[in-house]
């Protein structure tokens, strides 16, 4: 028998299970499954209305990936079940939900099923920004060093100001709240029946850190005194570093996916950290960009240091023994998305259909024909709010659009900005003592969009290397499974097998470096005028 391990990975839209062959590093077979809900942003399931910026999934479209796609790639791969030794799990985060004390999601309890708070609260979910801001205006006064952790501010995509949120619109629902738990570590449960909490969810959103632990009650009773005692009792405070396992399939977990009793499951991670050992991004001074519906940029490092704009940091969270740092933007894909659905005519989308291509691929085909700065055109990525700024309230912005403008134009400009955004991270990363020495992405839109790799590449001024797998995070869970199965004694010396070899490399081209350098800095001034100067984007929000 061969000695397989499944990597599943679920990400805003859909989840996919990938068999991954643990002694030679082949990818034997991908299933995916699309969510049956999606992502609830207007009503949920009975038609409940639901407010602005909520963003909500639900639980079953979870349990369904399980079901179909873990049978459908053992099928396809011609193994059993007994061939598989280990399982890894990767999930978007901050993706919320409360549970009672059995583990039921209580959207799935008959006196929940109409009530938003009951349900996922995904990671875009930015309704809790008002919450975000008083636990930042609080914690300055009463836990400033707990906000150095987290770039100077915390996000309203984090679990405390979700739980807050919930407490003070849907008090019900906090009290019936057994556990609030990320995802990821649900997954792990259900799999399991054994609970634990990943240290990656934990110490990214859930503002955990190995030297202080969770916040203090003193903090939260400022918050809020109905907090207090949040940590240990509707949060677990069993956290594990990421070199520990979840647990081992039970007998429930077997009946549900087909797999075996005591397999063992890797502890889950953030989807945008687990493709590390599937790059080779092991060690310090690189930096990995998962590019997607939103964009997550994480650098290892063996020190811990405080710098503004990152989104967290945590030891043991990805790699044993080093920090991890991330930063990301919020609006990649999803920008590029709103513009085909709303701002391309009519006569675009039939080209497109003519010609047979996919209409993203016609505005590229059409954009990669414009030099730099053709088009005049300046946009801010902030079109789902800023992460690196910790404010969901500020929003996107075109310069220099006239009755001349095509929208291939706006696509590219809108490619370039979150270019610049970028950009600011990596160079932010550098300035408080973190060298980046190597750049690598992953994810689909790498992996298609040559044109957004290249100006991503010039306007960096440096190499990108591109993995030719678009399972990145699926096959990073593989390798976690492949180290939880005991195949390897640690997830570097698994990465070294069992990491991705092919690659497309992106070279900066010289004269495009030297236009997006004139660009950029007027992208620089245009952020730091409506993030510091004037706040008009928060006043249009008033209106």
């Amino acid at each position: 028998m061969g000695k397989y391990t499944l990597g599943l990975d679920f990400g805003t839209l859909s989840g996919r299970a990938l068999l991954l062959d643990a002694l030679t590093g082949r990818e034997v077979a991908v299933a995916s499954c699309t969510y049956s809900h999606g992502v609830m942003d207007t009503a949920l399931e009975d038609g409940t209305p639901l407010p602005p910026l909520f963003a909500l999934q639900h639980p079953s479209d979870y349990l369904e990936v399980l079901r179909v796609t873990i049978p459908e790639v053992l099928r396809r791969a011609g193994i059993t079940a007994e061939e598989v030794v280990g399982i890894g799990v990767d999930f978007t985060s901050c993706t919320l939900l409360p549970v009672d004390r059995d583990g039921a999601p209580l959207c799935l309890l008959p006196a929940f099923q109409g009530e938003p708070h009951a349900y996922v609260k995904l990671w875009k979910h930015h309704a809790a920004q008002p919450e975000a801001d008083l636990i930042n205006e609080v914690a300055a006064t009463v836990a400033p060093e707990l906000l150095k952790n987290y770039g100077g501010r915390i996000s309203c995509e984090w679990a405390l100001p979700k739980i807050l949120e919930t407490l003070r619109h849907a008090p019900d629902v906090f009290e019936a709240t057994y556990r609030f738990m990320e995802a990821g570590d649900w997954i792990s449960l259900v799999l399991t029946g054994e609970e634990s909490h990943a240290a990656g969810f934990a110490g990214f959103k859930f503002l955990w850190n190995t030297e202080e632990g969770f916040p203090t009650d003193r903090l939260l009773t400022a918050i809020d005194p109905r907090l207090c005692g949040l940590f240990g009792s509707r949060v677990s405070a069993d956290v594990r570093p990421v070199r520990e396992i979840a647990g081992r399939i039970s007998a429930d977990g077997a009946r549900l996916t087909g797999l075996c009793k005591g397999t063992p499951v890797a502890l889950p991670l953030i989807d945008a950290f687990a493709p590390s050992p599937a790059l080779s991004v092991t060690e310090p001074n690189t930096m990995l960009m998962s590019i997607g519906t939103s964009a997550v940029q994480i650098v290892h490092a063996e020190e811990k240091r405080s710098i503004p704009g990152i989104c967290g940091v945590a030891k043991e969270s990805v790699i044993p023994s080093l920090y991890t740092y991330e930063a990301g933007q919020t609006g990649v894909g999803d920008s590029f998305d709103w513009f085909v659905h709303n701002c391309v005519p009519k006569s675009y989308m039939t080209e497109a259909e003519e010609s047979g291509m996919n209409i993203h691929a016609l505005l590229r085909e059409r954009a990669s024909r414009l030099r730099v700065g053709e088009s005049r055109l300046l946009a801010l990525d902030w079109i789902n709010g800023s992460r690196p700024l910790q404010d969901a309230d500020l929003s996107c912005m075109i310069l220099g659009l006239t009755l001349r403008t095509r929208p291939e134009e706006i696509y590219r400009a809108l490619i370039e900005a979150t270019a610049f955004g970028l950009r600011s991270i990596l160079e932010n990363f550098e300035a408080n003592g973190l060298p980046i020495r190597h750049l690598f992405a992953t994810g689909g839109i790498a992996k298609k969009d040559a044109m957004l790799m290249q100006i991503y590449a010039d306007v960096c001024a440096r190499p990108i290397r591109v993995a030719v797998t678009e399972e990145g995070p699926a096959r990073g869970s593989a390798i976690y499974a492949a180290v939880a199965a005991d195949l390897y004694p640690d997830v570097k010396t698994a990465s070294a097998t069992l990491a991705v070899n092919d690659w497309i490399e992106y070279e900066p081209i010289r004269e495009n470096v030297e236009a997006y350098a004139l660009l950029y800095r007027e992208y620089r001034r245009l952020h730091d005028y409506f993030s510091r100067e004037n706040p008009v984007m928060k006043r249009l929000r008033e209106v």
